[in-house]
């Protein structure tokens, strides 16, 4: 099965079209994160195939949730190479996207990425999420905040919450334990102002993986200690 194939079928099990012009798009998106990752550590998955199934078709899931809207504005915290935030904005032209990292040989990249890929509407933020999330123009300013593989649910919940305005969403994907990682993240959930919404169990396409997507939804402003001074939150989460 080619690559085109893939993606288009793919999105086809998980209901989501996907233009001639965007599968282009995915093509280019594929050669430049492997030919990048010659160099720095991208991703550990390099065989193109996988890159479909594992980063693009995984990342677009959560188009299915229904809670990301057209004209939304979104951050994607913690992007790495740019999962799920770039085929977000790929596949859902209208979204203002906000890349947040750490490091910024990735922050380089995302901009190649996206200057070959023609995407317009997006910001690239070099930084962390406890600095940034600190900032007014940063702090509650987003409709949407996602993170892909990042750290554990409730250390994420302080690096992400912060970002969302009240009234919005934190889309998270996670692996099969999510349930286990909902336990332990039940006093941040309470402390920084969210409310559990919905589990949405994935199979993905070609594969025998199940992945869950977690929603919350932001009900009341973060107190302001949050987030803690960066290193903070992964040491000593809230419990």
């Amino acid at each position: 099965m080619s690559n085109r194939s893939i993606i288009k079928d793919g999105l086809k099990q998980l209901n989501i079209d996907i233009s001639e012009t965007n599968i282009n798009r995915f093509e280019k998106y594929k050669d430049i994160l492997l030919e990048w990752n010659q160099h720095m550590n991208l991703t550990a998955i390099e065989d193109e195939k996988e890159i479909y199934i594992k980063h693009f078709i995984d990342s677009l899931a959560c188009i299915n949730s229904g809670y990301i809207k057209e004209n939304d504005k979104i951050i994607d915290v913690g992007t790495g190479a740019g999962f799920p935030g770039i085929p977000l904005r790929v596949c859902m032209e209208s979204l203002n996207l906000t890349l947040l990292d750490s490091l910024n040989k990735r922050i380089n990249f995302l901009k190649e990425v996206c200057n070959n890929l023609e995407l317009d509407n997006v910001e690239f933020v070099h930084g962390r999420a406890e600095d940034f999330g600190k900032d007014e123009d940063y702090r509650e300013q987003y409709d949407i905040a996602t993170a892909r593989a990042v750290a554990s649910l409730p250390v994420l919940l302080e690096y992400c919450t912060p970002f969302i305005k009240v009234g919005g969403y934190f889309v998270c994907l996670k692996g099969p334990y999510l349930n286990e990682e909902l336990k332990e993240a039940e006093k941040a959930i309470d402390v920084l102002g969210l409310e559990f919404i919905q589990k949405i169990d994935v199979d993905l396409p070609f594969t025998d993986i199940k992945h869950n997507i977690v929603i919350l939804k932001k009900v009341k402003n973060t107190p302001t200690k949050y987030p803690r001074k960066a290193g903070k939150p992964s040491k000593t989460p809230i419990k």
